[in-house]
């Protein structure tokens, strides 16, 4: 990477990492902090509390997307920020669950993942692009194992009105980080149309992405309804949970360094992207076996293995996915394919809470991993006729000068 480019991918990953450091924190302790409101003692407001975000974010997604092909990216982010910040206050302040709901929707509504995407990919060359990604997802993963580890301890000691109050302050700083720390944007699209939904849908290479990214995040999220009961099961107190999710997320980065980059070097990356698809099949087929298995093999190394491929094989879809999208997206529709692409994302984290405990309470775990395979095997077969796309050395153009762009197929 150049100089800027390395300043580009860990400014805007430092965004992604405060935006979703906050969000992280609450998550682990939601459900209990919000039954103390008024009105906490209905579940289903509490469910709508705790899903709306992904609700409102997924509706905005392309909007703001195409907002940043039209308008630049630094405005839109900046203004997605200072919506998440003011619902983040609005969540701190909230004197029973119905603001709680409306600060959550708020939140939600700053639907930023597009444009940052977009101003990464505006920045990196094609080369480099997956490191760039991998350098978001990585930043992602960290606050998530991190959030597992200081949620409780911060919630007992501010609470969640603390909580939300604090994820509106990081909200804050990653407009600072904006303002100071961001390269200038390139100018990608001067005196070309500018995007539309419906030019990026007639894409067969972008739905097959899209598609993917609905599936990998449902499946993420409708795995974590069973897990923390088979880790309790497996003797490990949920207390303790993160002494095996923290290991295997460090340990998937090492794994995923020291195989995708070079093989993407050597021009294997569509055998590396279906590999990752085909072993978080495996891993969903692994944990049905764990499940149904009689007696149950409930041994804690066993599931920790099965936890660890699966973070190997999420960091690199994680990193390639968003990489190729951006690839194969025209520049000038930039913003509204990573729109399109991070509405199926949210769209995928709410079909996976919402259907994941709806299988698990009417099927168990077993009829959980059994859909969860059956839809990696769906998406394998949808991904498979893929073609890697070309590389495109040309350099990133500084501010005020026009960077060629050669949309690739897969």
């Amino acid at each position: 990477m150049t100089a800027t480019e390395r300043r580009a991918s860990a400014s805007l990953a430092s965004i992604f990492a405060l935006r979703m450091l906050g969000l992280f924190l609450v998550l682990p302790v939601f459900a209990l902090e919000a039954a103390r409101y008024p009105g906490g003692d209905d579940p289903a407001r509490v469910g709508l509390a705790m899903g709306i975000y992904g609700l409102t974010q997924g509706l905005l997604q392309i909007p703001f997307g195409i907002a940043s092909d039209w308008w630049g990216r630094k405005p839109v982010i900046i203004s997605g920020l200072v919506i998440f910040a003011l619902g983040s206050f609005i969540a701190a302040w909230a004197p029973d669950l119905d603001w709680l709901v409306a600060g959550r929707a708020l939140q939600g509504a700053g639907a930023i993942s597009a444009a940052v995407t977009a101003l990464l990919a505006d920045s990196t060359r094609d080369e480099v692009r997956t490191k760039a990604m991998a350098l978001v997802g990585s930043s992602i993963a960290l606050m998530f194992a991190l959030s597992l580890l200081v949620a409780p301890l911060l919630a007992a000691s501010i609470g969640l009105h603390g909580l939300f109050a604090l994820t509106g302050a990081l909200a804050l700083g990653g407009i600072a980080v904006v303002l100071w720390w961001v390269p200038p944007e390139p100018v990608v699209h001067v005196n070309r149309p500018r995007g539309s939904v419906l030019e990026v849908l007639k894409d067969p290479a972008l739905l097959r992405l899209d598609f993917g990214v609905f599936v990998l995040h449902a499946v993420q999220l409708a795995m974590w309804v069973a897990i923390p009961a088979l880790l309790v099961a497996a003797g490990l107190d949920k207390a303790r949970h993160w002494q095996v999710y923290l290991p295997a997320v460090l340990a998937s980065f090492l794994v995923m360094g020291v195989t995708l980059f070079p093989l993407e070097r050597r021009g294997y990356l569509r055998a590396a992207f279906l590999g990752a698809v085909g072993l978080v099949s495996v891993v969903q087929l692994g944990l049905l076996w764990v499940v149904s298995s009689s007696p149950a093999p409930q041994g804690l190394g066993l599931l920790t293995a099965l936890l660890f491929l699966f973070f190997c094989g999420f960091n690199v879809l994680e990193a390639t996915q968003p990489s190729l999208a951006s690839r194969v997206a025209p520049a000038h529709a930039r913003g509204a394919a990573l729109g399109v692409y991070n509405t199926l994302q949210s769209l995928g984290f709410f079909a996976g809470g919402a259907v994941g405990g709806w299988i698990t309470k009417t099927h168990g775990a077993a009829g959980l991993f059994m859909l969860c395979g059956g839809l990696m095997l769906a998406w394998l077969l949808v991904a498979w006729p893929m073609r890697a796309p070309g590389r495109h050395a040309a350099p990133v153009a500084p501010a005020g000068e026009a960077l060629p762009g050669r949309p690739v197929k897969l």
